[in-house]
């Protein structure tokens, strides 16, 4: 089989080109001269018969042809990049660092990390998490989850999961139904503050008042309380399934509601390649996500309502 492909080295020099705006710091990356990367440019084009890049006074800029491969080229790099990494292992030992939001990181993330461990032990994981969005840590991030919106500057999103909310309460609790709720009986999560007045409003009722009894700042605290047999929670499905398995909560029957945020996967938007390692633990954590929803045959991601709410991390 033959492949109608330009040399490799050409097709590196575009990617570089295209990310760093400017062929004298993409030929100072790849170890080359100006006028190499500026040639090597000058030939793709050539073979390619159209033009990638506006030549401009101060910089580069994508052509609309030159946008669009730029995202196949990024991929093959990236799959090659995985393919490498996952058939021969790093150079060496590499530590990956992943930032991730401490509910998803206990009551999901951290169970299947063993997985991918045992498959890659050349590669150590260094995890941390961050309650709020805009807590950022001091440390470089290979990886970077979020619970939010998706629009956090400076970074480009790509939403990896979208769940919906239900009500928990403990096993033995009397409550049935969302008119068995008082005021004094609701965990609020804070930054979704909004979550139970969009229950009692999808019930036809109003909101109790008097506020919540308990609130906390993450998912894991408010399962916590009701495990331990306070009141009722509003959670994503996601997170009330851990505590299920165990028996320490049940789900309210008949209660599931959209939600408008999501969990993402962001990639910054500076000038620097992304990883292999961080490439091929992204891939895992994608099929991971992937082989659940199939497993328990819900889609991964429905296209979350739009009620707007802070941002925080669950």
């Amino acid at each position: 089989m033959s492949y109608h492909l330009p040399p490799l080295p050409w097709l590196r020099a575009f990617e570089a080109a295209a990310r760093r705006g400017s062929f004298a710091t993409a030929a100072s990356e790849l170890g080359l001269t100006s006028a190499a990367v500026s040639y090597q440019m000058r030939a793709l084009e050539q073979m390619l018969g159209y033009p990638l890049f506006e030549r401009l006074p101060r910089g580069l800029r994508l052509t609309d042809l030159g946008k669009a491969y730029l995202v196949p080229v990024r991929q093959s790099f990236s799959e090659l990049s995985i393919a490498t990494l996952s058939i021969f292992g790093p150079e060496g030992e590499a530590v990956l660092n992943i930032r991730v939001p401490v509910s998803f990181a206990v009551l999901w993330l951290t169970p299947r990390l063993s997985g991918f461990a045992r498959a890659h032990p050349g590669i150590r994981l260094r995890l941390f998490s961050a309650i709020w969005a805009d807590a950022l840590p001091t440390d470089k991030t290979d990886v970077d989850i979020r619970f939010g919106y998706g629009n956090w500057p400076g970074s480009a999103a790509q939403l990896l999961v979208n769940d919906p909310i239900v009500l928990v309460t403990a096993p033995d609790s009397p409550i049935k139904s969302v008119r068995d709720i008082d005021s004094a009986q609701m965990i609020q999560i804070m930054g979704v503050e909004s979550d139970w007045l969009h229950l009692f409003e999808s019930a036809g009722m109003v909101l109790p008042k008097g506020g919540a009894g308990i609130t906390v700042d993450t998912s894991l605290a408010a399962l916590e309380i009701v495990a331990s047999g306070h009141g009722a929670a509003l959670v994503l499905s996601r997170f009330a399934t851990a505590f299920e398995a165990s028996g320490r909560v049940r789900r309210v029957p008949g209660i599931e509601l959209p939600h408008d945020q999501s969990h993402y996967l962001l990639t910054p938007q500076n000038f620097e390649a992304p990883r292999a390692e961080a490439l091929l633990f992204s891939d895992w954590l994608r099929q991971e996500l992937a082989q659940e929803a199939a497993r328990n045959n819900h889609p991964l991601s429905d296209k979350p309502a739009r009620r707007r709410r802070r941002s925080h991390g669950k």
